[in-house]
């Protein structure tokens, strides 16, 4: 009896955790908060909510940001109609889980990821999306193929946004496999495929070929070859989905920002001015020339909304107008050196920078007072050279942002590394706003970017890739320094053999003419 009755307190027991465990609202559930349908993840509830869903779509945000407050949002509405699906949609504050956003290597933002079958190691990266329809689509597209695509071109033709057609001759073949790829990657982007002959006659062309048309309006077409990439079809894409010039705005800065063509052409003008429209005209006119190669952008001077734009190329009002042109890898601006901004003036200014022949801009910043007084040396456009080339000191500079996260996230380790050698008189360190100072050095990269000068005769720079601590910055610079003596001690003797042999041959010419005489 009494083992009867233990059975039956057992079996009590185990109802009550299972219902406590399926209950909504209890303390299991409490571990992974949902808010609209989202769940909101940390390190503590990481782990479990990959193994609980087999595709969990994460959001990794900061708040506040533009970005993120937009990108919320549609997880919200895509969410709602995820309901009842095997996707789930979660968000991780970067702000306040640093550790798991380090952990997981998502710490440049915006960032949206893929987590499938519990693997966290190797995510999908989502396109950041205009609205829930774009994760939506995204999501479809992925689960699906080509033969998705084929619908009645009819319904797009009219539409004002670029439609995207692709007429293959087979679904299986390569070329629509990259066009659905493509497809993948571009999910705020309408795609069509279709076969019918009809349609293709239409624009006098052939099989294997993508149409862009906006209201049935042939924009451009681009013929598949063998080996054709998906990223050169984005490429193609994405920039003929812009017009020939864009105007830049708080809606097409982010597109700007994000497009595959990194030479960007900037026309700084005051709308409002009379000779804008002639101005325009001719920048206009000049950017269907370069497409694919430069990408041309105006800026309205007179939009105080502008003003970190004007800001940042350093541009002031009463300038304009003038064109810069920009490379957004190495951020190295050349000026259009002419007040006459006719189309001749600016295609050759064009041509003259794809060629490697226009000489940049060069910008700097006041000396600031007291620069070379504190641990971390504070330098400029006129400074650098003469400090990071001192052939008697080592110098470990610092380019930085100063918007950027990623930058201002490295100032501590460079102040606690002056502090590391602060009493070796031959070292030096510091640091140099890269977008106040135009830098006339290949920094073989994106900032922040730390560059070593040893201490040598002949002007040498060397960038460090390693880890991000003092005692590994300090091996490296010990390491090169050690290299730079003997490299010092083989360059002074080329140079004493360099000033004998000299001396040697004006001796021997001046005998010579000792002779002749």
């Amino acid at each position: 009896m009494r083992t009867l009755l233990l059975l039956g307190v057992l079996a009590f027991c185990m109802c009550v955790l299972v219902g406590a465990d399926t209950q909504p609202g209890q303390k299991a559930d409490k571990s992974s908060p949902e808010e609209d349908g989202v769940l909101k993840l940390k390190k503590g509830n990481f782990n479990k909510a990959l193994k609980k869903n087999k595709q969990l779509l994460v959001h990794f945000y900061v708040p506040l940001s533009g970005d993120g407050h937009r990108v919320s949002a549609a997880f919200e509405g895509a969410a709602a109609k995820l309901q009842g699906s095997e996707i789930k949609l979660a968000v991780i504050d970067v702000s306040k889980e640093k550790e798991l956003a380090k952990e997981l290597n998502s710490t440049g933002l915006p960032s949206i990821r893929l987590y499938l079958s519990g693997d966290k190691h190797n995510p999908v990266l989502c396109p950041v999306p205009q609205s829930s329809a774009t994760i939506l689509t995204w999501l479809k597209r992925r689960a699906g193929s080509a033969s998705d695509l084929i619908t009645d071109l009819s319904q797009s033709e009219a539409s004002e946004e670029l439609t995207v057609v692709g007429f293959f001759k087979e679904l299986n073949h390569e070329y629509a496999q990259v066009f659905y790829a493509a497809a993948i990657d571009l999910p705020d982007v309408n795609f069509v495929v279709t076969q019918d002959n009809k349609v293709i006659s239409k624009y006098g062309l052939t099989h294997d070929v993508v149409l862009l048309l906006r209201k049935s309006q042939l924009i451009q077409a681009y013929n598949m070859v063998p080996g054709t990439a998906k990223e050169e079809l984005i490429v193609f894409i994405t920039v003929y989905q812009m017009e020939a010039v864009t105007e830049y705005t708080g809606q097409t800065a982010t597109q700007i920002l994000t497009s595959p063509v990194l030479n960007h052409a900037l026309l700084f003008v005051n709308e409002s001015s009379a000779t804008f429209k002639e101005i325009y005209s001719a920048f206009n006119m000049a950017a269907e020339s370069f497409r694919l190669r430069i990408l041309f952008v105006w800026v309205n001077v007179d939009e105080p909304r502008n003003g970190r734009m004007l800001e940042y190329f350093r541009v002031r009002e009463f300038e304009a107008p003038l064109i810069r042109l920009v490379n957004l890898t190495d951020h190295v601006t050349y000026h259009l050196p002419s007040n006459t901004l006719d189309v001749q003036t600016i295609k050759t200014f064009c041509q003259s920078y794809l060629e490697g022949k226009a000489k940049p801009k060069m910008q700097s910043e006041p000396i600031p007072e007291g620069w070379d007084k504190q641990p971390v040396k504070d330098l400029v456009g006129m400074t650098l050279e003469s400090v990071a080339f001192n052939p008697n000191k080592t110098v470990f500079v610092l380019f930085y942002l100063p918007y950027s996260q990623e930058s201002r996230d490295v100032f501590p380790l460079w102040e606690e590394l002056a502090e590391a050698v602060k009493e070796r008189e031959d070292v030096v360190i510091a640091r140099i706003d890269a977008s106040a100072n135009d830098i006339n050095m290949s920094m073989q990269g994106r900032y922040p970017s730390l560059c070593l000068f040893p201490a040598l005769h002949a002007e040498r720079m060397l960038v460090y890739r390693g880890k991000r601590k003092v005692k590994d910055l300090v091996k490296f610079m010990d390491k090169e320094m050690e290299m730079a003596k003997k490299d010092r001690v083989t360059e002074d003797e080329d140079r004493r053999k360099y000033i004998e042999t000299i001396k040697a041959e004006e001796a021997k010419n001046a005998n010579k003419s000792k002779d002749e005489l």
